[in-house]
């Protein structure tokens, strides 16, 4: 079979951090930095990826299992093994990827990975599948064989973004729902800036679980399903301190969500920086994910008068983000470098996104 090409975009969250897995809202956005495959289908029953870049592949079985294949490849492969969980009958395939995702930035490397080969698997096989499924598809990919216990937002953002609109994603049901949401700071002059800390985290490396882990045990503790469905006096029901305070995040974070998506539709762009700020201060100080850098980051956009900032992912390194009247987007990165300067840290990288649209073949 002729080589095909296939793309998925990382992700930005405009709001809504840590709710994924704990049944609340979130409004992220998919952007114009994408992971592409190109893939064909092979006659044995081997899978054999390249990265640009590598001069080496890595070679599996399609029947591979997980704890198989280590490292980056492993995405790749857990993605063929979640297809054939899902009923699929894989074929031997090689995939080569390039990505312009910045990989530990927070903007979802791995997800457009998943989600880019996701969709080649799919359409090699001959299978059309909803967008809801593809991403369901990478989500269980990243928990069950690279052992990454992330919320589903990742792939439904990259899957089913919208160009020219945020996604409002509920995770409470079994099957999450995904409406769009117009998004017009583009016309209306303002711009949304990425900023890079070059602090790199890992979601694998246990923080990212701790705090899963200390959401149940609330959640457990308080008698309900999902913490996003505490109630404001769930936070007087706790004792324990840390416990309190991730209950606090979660509750308040859900409410910024509900509020931000209100402020999108109607174009109350103040309001939405003021949100994304104490988005950021409930990041830092009750769920305690954020990182140096992105604190620095973040001050530095306010004091260059961003209407409002906040760490974007899963924290611990990473991105941030800040909303920016499009004619000072130099002044804010600006005073971010000197910022970083003045401590002798690593350049940040800075860029502006977009809504873009997700998953596709090209």
């Amino acid at each position: 079979m002729s080589v095909q090409r296939w793309t998925a975009p990382g992700r930005v969250n405009l709001i809504g951090e840590h709710l994924d897995y704990n049944g609340g809202p979130v409004l992220p956005i998919a952007i114009d930095r994408s992971t592409t495959v190109k893939a064909r289908t092979r006659e044995d029953d081997r899978v054999r990826v390249w990265s640009a870049g590598r001069d080496a592949s890595v070679e599996f079985a399609v029947a591979s299992a997980p704890g198989d294949v280590q490292g980056w490849a492993g995405y790749v492969a857990g993605v063929v093994w979640a297809c054939r969980q899902s009923g699929l009958d894989v074929p031997g395939v090689d995939v080569v990827v390039d990505s312009d995702v910045p990989v530990g930035a927070g903007l979802s490397s791995s997800a457009a990975l998943e989600c880019a080969v996701a969709l080649a698997v799919v359409d090699l096989v001959g299978v059309d599948l909803d967008p809801i499924d593809l991403a369901l598809i990478g989500q269980r990919a990243e928990n069950d064989y690279v052992g990454v216990p992330c919320g589903s937002m990742d792939q439904l953002a990259s899957a089913c973004g919208r160009q020219g609109h945020a996604l409002l994603i509920d995770t409470a049901p079994e099957r999450p729902t995904v409406e769009t949401v117009p998004a017009h700071w583009v016309e209306d002059g303002l711009a949304l800036v990425v900023i890079d800390t070059r602090a790199k985290h890992s979601l694998a490396d246990g923080e990212y679980a701790n705090r899963r882990r200390e959401c149940e045990e609330a959640a457990g503790l308080l008698g309900i399903e999902a913490l996003a469905k505490a109630g404001p006096d769930a936070i007087l029901r706790i004792e324990d301190e840390t416990l309190k305070a991730r209950v606090r995040h979660v509750i308040t974070e859900t409410a910024r969500t509900r509020a931000a998506t209100k402020a999108l539709r109607s174009r109350a762009w103040a309001q939405l920086g003021t949100l994304f700020t104490a988005s950021h201060l409930s990041l830092r100080d009750d769920y305690e994910v954020s990182a140096p850098e992105l604190d620095i980051a973040v001050d530095a956009a306010l004091e260059a008068d961003a209407l409002g900032a906040r760490m974007t992912g899963g924290g611990f390194g990473g991105s941030i983000i800040a909303l920016v009247a499009a004619k000072g987007v130099d002044a804010v990165v600006a005073r971010v470098e000197k910022a970083f300067a003045d401590r002798e840290l690593t350049a940040p990288q800075a860029f502006v996104v977009a809504p873009q649209d997700g998953a596709r073949r090209l």
